[in-house]
C-alpha cells in the first residue's frame, strides 16, 4: 500500500514532522485560521450534510460556527419522515431559512455534499444521491465504507465530481465537544486524516483541508481513501473497540476468579483501561505506562504483554485480511439484511456491567492506580495493531491515531463517562456489528491463550522490540501538535 503523505496548500501553512524512516506534510490547524476559510472553500456557496447521526450532527454544527460571517451557509439533509428532523431544528437548522430538508433536494443544491447517513443507507441509496447532485459538486465522506462497497457492488464514483474525504479520529460526540472547548483553547478538536479520491479542478487539497480546519482539527494528516477505509474498519473491530470488548470482560473474568468482589473487578478491568491506564497514555505515551510501574509491577507488566501480543496480533491480521478482501463487509450487509430495522441485541447484560455505578460513584474517593496485568495485556493489543498497520504500509500519522490518539483521546474517555458496553450498544451499526463479532474472539485469545502464557517469563525478544520500537517517536511527533486539553465529559 502506498500513501502521498507529502503535498502542498495554496491556502494553508503546513509543517513537516519527523516519523520514522522519513517525514510527512501536516496541517496545524486552530481558530487563526478561520478567516482562510472562504478562500479554502473557494467556488463552494453551500454545503449540505446529508444525515444527523452523531458525525452529522457534529460536523454540521462545526461547520456552521466556523463559517459564520462568510456568505458559505450550511444545510442539513434528511430524509423523508426523519426522527432526527425535530432536534435538526432545536439545534438551528430550519425549513424557513432553507438550513433543512430533503436529502435529495438539499444534495440537489449544494456545492460540497457530505454523506453522513448510516452505512446501510448510503449503500442503499446512494445511487440515488448520485444522480441528484449538480454538475461539478464535491462528494465528501467522512469514512471510506462507500468506497468497500463500490467495489464490492462493481460501482463506481460518479465522472466529473471530485471525491474527498476528512475522517475524524474519534466519535462525533467527541467532534463537538473538543470543538467547544476550542473557545477557550485553540487548537482543541478531534484529529482529522484527509484523501483526494478523485480532483476535478485541482482545488480538493485545499477543500478538504479547509473542511478539516472548519471541524476544529487541531491536527491534519494526509492518506487514501483506501488506506483509512482499511484502518478505520480493522480498528474499530480490534482496539477501537472490539478488543476492549474483549480485554475487559476477560479480565474481569479472571479478577472474580481469582477472588476479587464485582465492584474490586470492575476496577481492576474496565476502571483501569480507560482510567489510569488511557490517561497515562494519552499524557506521556505507551513506555510511560510501564515506567511508572515499580519493579514487581513491571514484572506482571511484562509477563502480560509478552503472553497477549502474538494472539492479539493473529486476530488483528485476521481481521485486516477479511476487511481486505471484502469479507467483513459483506458480514455487515448480511447483518443488516437480515436484522432490518430491528437492533442487534444488547452486551450490558453480562454481568460485570452491574458494578459500573458503583464504581463511577466512588471515583472521589481515591485516585486508582494503574493494574500491571491489565496495562501489559492493553499495550500488547495496541502494539499489535500498530505493527500490522506498519507491516501493511499505512503511513504512521494514520497508525498512531487509528492505533493510540482516537483510543485515549476519544473513545476510552467516552467509555470512562458511560461504560465499555454503552459503547458498544450505542455506536454506529457498521461499528456494533464488528465489535460484537471479533470482541468474543479476542476475549477468548486472552482467557485461553495469553493469560495461561502469562505465569511464565517474559520474553525478552518482546520486551526490547517494546522499548525501542520507532512508535514511540511517532507518538512523540503527533503530541508535539496536541493542544493541552483534555475532553470534558459531561
Amino acid at each position: 500500500m502506498t500513501s502521498t503523505t507529502t503535498y502542498t496548500s495554496r491556502v494553508f501553512p503546513l509543517e513537516t514532522t519527523a516519523v520514522p524512516g522519513g517525514t510527512e506534510t501536516v496541517l496545524r490547524g486552530g481558530r487563526h485560521l478561520f478567516p482562510l476559510l472562504p478562500k479554502a472553500f473557494a467556488g463552494v456557496r453551500r454545503v449540505g450534510v446529508l444525515g444527523w447521526g452523531p458525525q452529522g450532527r457534529a460536523q454540521a454544527l462545526n461547520l456552521r460556527d466556523s463559517l459564520a460571517g462568510t456568505d458559505i451557509r450550511v444545510a442539513v439533509g434528511l430524509r423523508p419522515g426523519s426522527r432526527s428532523a425535530a432536534d435538526a431544528r432545536a439545534h438551528g437548522f430550519t425549513e424557513e431559512d432553507g438550513a433543512l430538508g430533503d436529502w435529495l433536494a438539499v444534495a440537489a443544491d449544494s456545492d460540497l455534499v457530505i454523506l453522513l447517513i448510516a452505512d446501510a443507507a448510503l449503500a442503499a441509496h446512494h445511487l440515488e444521491i448520485f444522480a441528484a447532485l449538480k454538475p461539478d459538486a464535491v462528494i465528501g465522506l467522512s469514512h471510506g465504507f462507500l468506497l468497500g462497497h463500490l467495489k464490492e457492488s462493481g460501482g463506481q464514483f460518479p465522472p466529473g465530481h471530485a471525491v474527498i474525504a476528512v475522517c475524524p479520529k474519534g466519535m462525533g460526540d467527541s467532534v463537538r465537544r473538543l470543538y467547544e472547548q476550542g473557545v477557550e483553547v485553540n487548537g482543541a478538536g478531534i484529529n482529522s486524516s484527509f484523501a483526494v479520491h478523485a480532483d476535478s479542478d485541482g482545488r480538493a487539497v485545499d477543500l478538504a483541508l479547509g473542511w478539516s480546519v472548519a471541524l476544529g482539527s487541531p491536527y491534519t494528516f494526509r492518506t487514501t481513501l483506501d488506506s483509512e477505509y482499511l484502518s478505520d474498519i480493522v480498528g474499530e473491530r480490534a482496539i477501537l473497540l472490539g478488543a476492549v470488548h474483549g480485554i475487559v470482560e476477560s479480565l474481569y473474568t479472571r479478577c472474580r476468579l481469582a477472588g476479587d468482589d464485582p465492584v474490586t473487578a470492575y476496577e481492576r478491568s474496565c476502571e483501569n483501561v480507560t482510567g489510569p491506564i488511557a490517561r497515562t497514555i494519552s499524557r506521556a505515551g505507551l513506555r510511560a505506562v510501564r515506567e511508572g510501574l515499580d519493579p514487581a509491577g513491571r514484572d506482571v507488566f511484562d509477563r502480560a504483554y509478552t503472553a497477549t501480543y502474538a494472539p492479539a496480533r493473529e486476530i488483528v491480521a485476521e481481521i485486516y485480511d477479511e476487511v481486505a478482501d471484502g469479507t467483513e463487509l459483506r458480514s455487515v450487509v448480511l447483518a443488516e439484511q437480515r436484522l432490518g430495522t430491528r437492533p442487534p441485541s444488547r452486551i450490558g447484560g453480562s454481568p460485570m456491567w452491574s458494578a459500573g455505578d458503583a464504581v463511577r460513584a466512588r471515583r472521589t474517593e481515591r485516585d486508582l492506580p494503574v493494574d500491571p496485568f491489565t496495562a501489559g495485556v492493553l499495550v500488547a493489543t495496541m502494539t499489535a495493531q500498530i505493527d500490522e498497520f506498519a507491516e501493511r504500509g499505512h503511513p504512521w500519522s494514520e497508525i498512531v491515531n487509528e492505533s493510540v490518539i482516537e483510543a485515549v483521546d476519544s473513545l476510552l474517555p467516552y467509555m470512562h463517562a458511560r461504560d465499555v458496553a454503552y459503547m458498544v450498544d450505542n455506536c454506529s451499526r457498521t461499528a456494533r456489528l464488528g465489535a460484537r463479532r471479533w470482541g468474543p474472539r479476542f476475549q477468548a485469545a486472552y482467557e485461553q491463550i495469553a493469560f495461561p502464557a502469562a505465569d511464565r517469563p517474559a520474553d525478552t525478544a518482546l520486551l526490547t522490540a517494546f522499548e525501542t520500537h520507532p512508535v514511540h517517536a511517532a507518538l512523540a511527533a503527533a503530541a508535539q501538535l496536541r493542544p493541552s486539553v483534555d475532553i470534558a465529559m459531561a
